[in-house]
């Protein structure tokens, strides 16, 4: 809807009204007195964020040229991994010191600084279309869907997807889903225009970078597991270790945006997929007797790839649209972003106690004391399966790279 919202009043407008509204909800959580109070704020919150998140990669687009965009994209992914990586550690740190009220009260002050700089630094609202109105319909169906959807996923992870209302709202969600299709295809000002997937180009990127996600959650949920559970190493030690990842994510983003701006964003897609998928594969081969260091190697070998892929293919997607369309892009690619974060978490985690069930000979749902191997066992399983889905993206994009090729042959 932001992204949308972006293209119609201005993506600026609409960013910097995101930093706001992400700045009142940081502000009533501090001062929640209940849950349900804090649950509402946190709400606030979450739109706020979508205003930002959804059009901080249009606005990038429209303000760097075509030669330097690859770069300006890899910053921004420097940015969101060097925020993963430091997050946890300032809101322990908060926590220790003052009250659990800091970690959100703390984002006051940075988020009027950011708004007072988006004020004086960002561009005005050029290619806007002002006259256009936004799809009230589609709007509540995309939401209905979406709200059904992430939730299906998300509580079937704890109650089980057999469950009758988990399948009742997954059928629901796909009616709501059909009848957006349909509202957009007869809307003249539709939220989302659908001939925008005709472009093989964005379609395939946008796939490719959904299959990205859902692979690298599905590492991301287990691994902490793994270093705790398994190689019994501390909580400070496997916090440690979880900021391998995006260490060298900040570090490969941009440096990989650079190299795509010089010689295209294609052939750096492919190359990183199939480190992705080689990295998830080494993965699988880690085990109760692993060493740290192997340990380190390996999620190396997974993030460099995925660090090759995301600024290239982000500047694909930003890349393949008219200006006008740049709002609902970048929404689009934030939203599949986060659909791929929760598709993978609830994927890995249903294979990995399905596969500890079948290894064991009776149902579980959670690591067994004293049975390592049988964590490892569904692990590894959970490890080979996403460097599959990484393969299908590799196998797609080769296909691509190979017809580009022979046209231009």
């Amino acid at each position: 809807m932001f992204g949308r919202l972006g293209d119609i009043k201005g993506k600026t407008t609409i960013f910097k009204l995101g930093i706001v509204i992400f700045t009142l909800g940081s502000f009533l959580c501090g001062f929640a007195n209940s849950l349900i109070l804090l649950v509402l704020a946190r709400c606030l919150q979450a739109v706020g964020a979508a205003g930002t998140m959804s059009t901080s990669q249009g606005i990038i687009t429209h303000v760097f040229p075509s030669n330097e965009r690859g770069r300006a994209l890899g910053l921004n992914a420097t940015s969101v991994a060097l925020g993963s990586m430091v997050g946890p550690p300032i809101g322990g740190i908060i926590v220790s010191i003052l009250s659990w009220q800091y970690i959100f009260l703390i984002n006051v002050p940075v988020g009027i600084i950011a708004f007072i700089i988006s004020m004086r630094t960002f561009p005005k609202n050029n290619n806007i279309n002002s006259n256009e109105k936004l799809d009230i319909k589609g709007t509540v169906l995309f939401g209905l869907t979406m709200v059904l959807l992430f939730g299906s996923l998300t509580l079937g992870n704890d109650i089980g997807y057999e469950n009758k209302g988990i399948i009742i709202s997954f059928i629901v969600a796909i009616i709501f889903f059909i009848l957006f299709i349909i509202v957009e295809k007869k809307s003249s000002q539709p939220l989302l225009k659908l001939d925008i997937f005709n472009n093989s180009l964005f379609s395939l990127s946008i796939f490719c970078a959904f299959i990205s996600f859902v692979a690298i959650s599905c590492s991301n949920i287990i691994l902490p597991f793994y270093l705790q559970y398994v190689l019994k190493l501390t909580p400070s030690v496997t916090g440690f270790l979880m900021m391998v990842s995006p260490i060298i994510l900040s570090v490969v983003a941009p440096i990989s945006g650079y190299i795509s701006d010089k010689i295209g964003s294609e052939i750096l897609t492919l190359l990183g997929l199939i480190g992705t998928s080689l990295g998830l594969s080494l993965m699988a081969f880690l085990n109760q007797y692993s060493h740290i260091a192997q340990v380190i190697v390996f999620i190396a070998v997974m993030t460099v790839g995925n660090g090759m892929f995301q600024s290239p293919n982000n500047s694909l997607v930003m890349s393949t649209v008219d200006r006008k369309s740049l709002g609902i892009a970048g929404g689009i690619n934030a939203l599949v972003r986060n659909l791929g974060m929760v598709f993978g978490i609830s994927f890995s985690t249903t294979l990995l106690y399905s596969q500890m069930s079948r290894k064991i000979g009776y149902h579980v749902s959670g690591y067994i004391n004293g049975r390592d191997d049988i964590f490892v066992y569904g692990m590894q399983y959970v490890y080979i399966t996403a460097a599959v889905i990484c393969l299908v993206g590799v196998g797609l994009t080769s296909y691509r790279l190979y017809f580009k090729l022979k046209r231009k042959l």
